[in-house]
C-alpha cells in the first residue's frame, strides 16, 4: 500500500493489516492529507495498533513532482487522524526511502504484487522513472483516485489526482506501456460503503485497540459532516482487492488533465460508445485503458470491513 494516512487511509490500513487473505508486504508514505512526517507517524501507529509491527514502513516524497504541497486537514484534523490522540508510537520507519523500499519489495516478491495507492501517486511515479525494471514485479495497480463524474478538491478534480496530476499521468502511461492492469476506484463509488454511528459504537465497545480506533474514526467523520453514517473511503479500494465482485468496472480510456485552469487534475474518462466520434477527435483515444469502477455494492463492502475489524473476516464473496 502507498498511503497519505488520514482518517480513511487508516480504515484501509486496518483492513489490509487484519484480513487473512491479504499479505501486506510493505506500506509507503507520501505527503497528501497531511505532511509526510505526520503521515509516517500515523501509519506506524495504525500498524502497531493492529499488531503488525512486522510490516516495513517507508517515508517517501514530501511534495508533488511540480506543484507545492497542499493538505486536507480541514477533513482529517490537524494530525490527519481526527485529533483523537491515537498517534503514539516509538517505532521508526525503514531506513530506506519509500521508493527504494518499493523497489526491493517488488524485486524480491515470489509472485506479482498488487500495488494499492490510496494517496497521490508521487512515490509510484518516482519508482517508475528511477527504477523502471522494478515494475516487472507489479501484477496489478488498484488505486483510489479520480472520477468519471465528479470532483472534491475542485469541481473537476479528486484530491489524490489533483495533488499530483503529473504523477498519476506518469503511472497510467507507464502501466499502459507495460501492460499492467489498472483499476480506478474513484469518487463514483468511493462514498457508497458506509458505516453507521451505531455500528461504529459497537466497534468502540468491542474492547480491542484496533476496533476502538476504527469505531472512533467513523464517529469522527459522522461528527465532522453532521451525519448518522460515514464512508470508509479508501478502505473500499482494499475491499476491491479482497472481493473484486463487489464492484462493477468498465474498461475505458483515461487521461489526466494537466493544463486546464478549472480542470487541472481531472481524470478524463472517455465513456463514448460510438467510434465515429473517436475517429473525428483530434486527440485520438487515450493509450491508458483502465478498469473504471462505476457500480458498487456498498453494503457488501461495509460488512466486509466491519467483519474484518470485528474479528470475523470473510473472504471474497462468490
Amino acid at each position: 500500500m502507498d498511503v497519505d494516512t488520514g482518517v480513511d487511509d487508516a480504515c484501509a490500513l486496518l483492513l489490509a493489516a487484519l484480513h487473512p487473505e491479504i499479505e501486506l508486504r510493505a506500506v509507503t508514505c507520501v505527503g497528501g492529507n497531511t505532511d509526510v512526517a505526520q503521515v509516517t507517524r500515523n501509519t506506524l501507529a495504525v500498524l502497531e495498533i493492529a499488531g503488525r509491527e512486522d510490516v516495513p514502513v517507508g517515508r517517501g516524497a514530501e511534495r508533488p513532482l511540480i506543484e507545492r504541497a497542499v493538505h486536507a486537514r480541514h477533513v482529517h484534523g490537524d494530525d490527519g487522524m481526527g485529533d483523537l490522540d491515537w498517534v503514539h508510537t516509538d517505532r521508526q520507519p525503514d531506513p530506506r526511502h519509500a521508493v527504494e523500499l518499493l523497489r526491493d519489495v517488488l524485486g524480491s516478491a515470489p509472485e506479482p504484487v498488487t500495488l494499492v495507492p490510496t494517496a497521490p501517486m508521487t512515490n509510484v511515479a518516482l519508482l517508475a522513472r528511477t527504477y523502471p525494471d522494478a515494475l516487472r514485479g507489479v501484477g496489478r495497480i488498484v488505486f483510489m483516485g479520480g472520477a468519471a463524474q465528479r470532483g472534491n478538491a475542485t469541481a473537476s478534480a479528486e484530491f489524490n489526482v489533483f495533488h499530483d496530476p503529473e504523477a498519476t499521468a506518469i503511472v497510467l502511461d507507464v502501466a499502459a506501456e507495460r501492460g499492467i492492469p489498472v483499476t480506478m476506484y474513484g469518487l463514483d463509488v468511493f462514498y457508497e460503503p458506509k458505516v453507521s454511528r451505531a455500528e461504529a459504537r459497537q466497534l468502540v465497545s468491542s474492547g480491542t485497540d484496533a476496533t476502538r480506533l476504527a469505531g472512533e474514526l467513523v464517529e469522527f467523520q459522522c461528527e465532522r459532516f453532521g451525519s448518522d453514517e460515514a464512508t470508509i473511503g479508501d478502505a473500499g479500494a482494499v475491499c476491491a482487492v479482497i472481493d473484486p465482485e463487489g464492484i462493477g468496472t468498465t474498461e475505458l480510456p483515461v487521461r489526466v488533465e494537466l493544463a486546464g485552469t478549472w480542470s487541472r487534475g481531472r481524470t478524463i474518462v472517455d465513456v463514448r460508445d460510438w467510434s465515429g466520434d473517436l475517429d473525428h477527435d483530434p486527440h485520438g483515444r487515450a493509450d491508458a485503458m483502465i478498469d473504471v469502477a462505476l457500480e458498487i455494492d456498498g453494503r457488501r463492502y461495509a460488512d466486509l470491513w466491519l467483519d474484518t475489524i470485528g474479528g470475523t473476516p470473510r473472504g471474497a464473496i462468490s
